[in-house]
Protein backbone atom coordinates (compact mmCIF):
# COMPACT_ATOMS: atom_id res chain seq x y z
CA UNK A 1 0.00 0.00 0.00
CA UNK A 2 1.41 3.45 -0.73
CA UNK A 3 1.79 6.38 1.33
CA UNK A 4 -1.41 8.17 -0.58
CA UNK A 5 -3.41 5.05 -0.07
CA UNK A 6 -2.80 4.86 3.96
CA UNK A 7 -3.55 8.94 4.13
CA UNK A 8 -7.07 8.57 1.80
CA UNK A 9 -7.85 4.67 3.11
CA UNK A 10 -7.44 2.23 1.37
CA UNK A 11 -10.26 1.03 -1.36
CA UNK A 12 -12.36 -1.78 -0.65
CA UNK A 13 -11.00 -5.17 -1.84
CA UNK A 14 -14.08 -5.73 -3.94
CA UNK A 15 -13.75 -2.24 -6.06
CA UNK A 16 -10.27 -3.83 -6.95
CA UNK A 17 -9.74 -5.44 -10.45
CA UNK A 18 -7.56 -8.33 -10.16
CA UNK A 19 -4.29 -6.48 -11.73
CA UNK A 20 -5.00 -3.79 -8.69
CA UNK A 21 -5.64 -6.21 -5.72
CA UNK A 22 -2.69 -8.67 -6.81
CA UNK A 23 -0.50 -5.81 -6.75
CA UNK A 24 -1.39 -4.11 -3.63
CA UNK A 25 -1.03 -7.77 -2.47
CA UNK A 26 2.59 -7.97 -3.15
CA UNK A 27 3.13 -4.60 -1.76
CA UNK A 28 1.83 -5.74 1.55
CA UNK A 29 3.45 -8.56 1.78
CA UNK A 30 6.99 -7.49 1.21
CA UNK A 31 5.97 -4.44 3.97
CA UNK A 32 5.14 -7.54 6.05
CA UNK A 33 8.67 -9.23 5.09
CA UNK A 34 10.43 -6.24 6.07
CA UNK A 35 10.10 -6.53 9.30
CA UNK A 36 9.63 -3.01 9.93
CA UNK A 37 6.44 -2.66 11.26
CA UNK A 38 5.22 -3.23 14.73
CA UNK A 39 2.76 -5.79 15.88
CA UNK A 40 -0.66 -3.40 14.99
CA UNK A 41 0.70 -2.30 11.54
CA UNK A 42 1.38 -6.02 11.51
CA UNK A 43 -1.97 -7.26 11.98
CA UNK A 44 -3.28 -4.06 10.19
CA UNK A 45 -1.52 -5.37 7.01
CA UNK A 46 -2.25 -9.22 7.22
CA UNK A 47 -5.82 -7.97 7.39
CA UNK A 48 -5.36 -6.03 4.21
CA UNK A 49 -3.38 -8.77 2.90
CA UNK A 50 -6.15 -11.34 3.39
CA UNK A 51 -8.81 -9.43 2.07
CA UNK A 52 -6.37 -9.02 -1.17
CA UNK A 53 -6.14 -12.52 -1.37
CA UNK A 54 -9.17 -13.49 -1.11
CA UNK A 55 -10.59 -10.49 -3.94
CA UNK A 56 -7.86 -12.33 -6.18
CA UNK A 57 -9.33 -15.79 -5.59
CA UNK A 58 -12.43 -14.71 -6.52
CA UNK A 59 -11.53 -12.92 -9.90
CA UNK A 60 -9.29 -16.01 -10.43
CA UNK A 61 -12.66 -18.31 -9.86
CA UNK A 62 -14.56 -16.45 -11.95
CA UNK A 63 -12.11 -16.24 -14.82
CA UNK A 64 -12.14 -20.35 -14.11
CA UNK A 65 -15.67 -20.02 -14.50
CA UNK A 66 -15.57 -18.28 -18.08
CA UNK A 67 -12.96 -20.43 -19.45
CA UNK A 68 -14.97 -23.98 -18.56
CA UNK A 69 -17.88 -22.17 -19.75
CA UNK A 70 -16.32 -21.52 -23.40
CA UNK A 71 -14.98 -25.01 -23.17
CA UNK A 72 -18.14 -26.41 -22.40
CA UNK A 73 -20.01 -24.60 -25.24
CA UNK A 74 -17.33 -25.45 -27.84
CA UNK A 75 -17.69 -29.32 -26.29
CA UNK A 76 -21.36 -29.04 -27.17
CA UNK A 77 -21.20 -27.23 -30.80
CA UNK A 78 -18.70 -30.07 -31.62
CA UNK A 79 -21.12 -32.87 -30.88
CA UNK A 80 -23.89 -31.00 -32.68
CA UNK A 81 -21.53 -31.00 -35.73
CA UNK A 82 -20.52 -34.49 -34.90
CA UNK A 83 -24.27 -35.67 -34.52
CA UNK A 84 -23.47 -37.31 -30.64
CA UNK A 85 -21.40 -37.21 -27.72
CA UNK A 86 -17.65 -37.46 -28.35
CA UNK A 87 -15.82 -40.33 -27.31
CA UNK A 88 -12.43 -40.87 -25.90
CA UNK A 89 -9.94 -40.39 -23.04
CA UNK A 90 -11.52 -37.17 -22.58
CA UNK A 91 -14.90 -38.91 -21.69
CA UNK A 92 -13.37 -42.24 -20.60
CA UNK A 93 -15.55 -42.37 -17.25
CA UNK A 94 -13.91 -45.56 -16.09
CA UNK A 95 -10.54 -45.09 -17.55
CA UNK A 96 -10.64 -48.06 -19.53
CA UNK A 97 -11.05 -46.89 -22.97
CA UNK A 98 -14.49 -47.21 -23.17
CA UNK A 99 -17.04 -44.43 -22.59
CA UNK A 100 -19.85 -46.10 -20.68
Amino acid sequence: MTSAQEAAGAPDPSDLGYEQAREELVEVVRRLESSGPGLEESLRLWERGEALARRCEEWLAGARARIEAVQAAQEAAQEQRDGGPATGPAHDIAGDGTTG
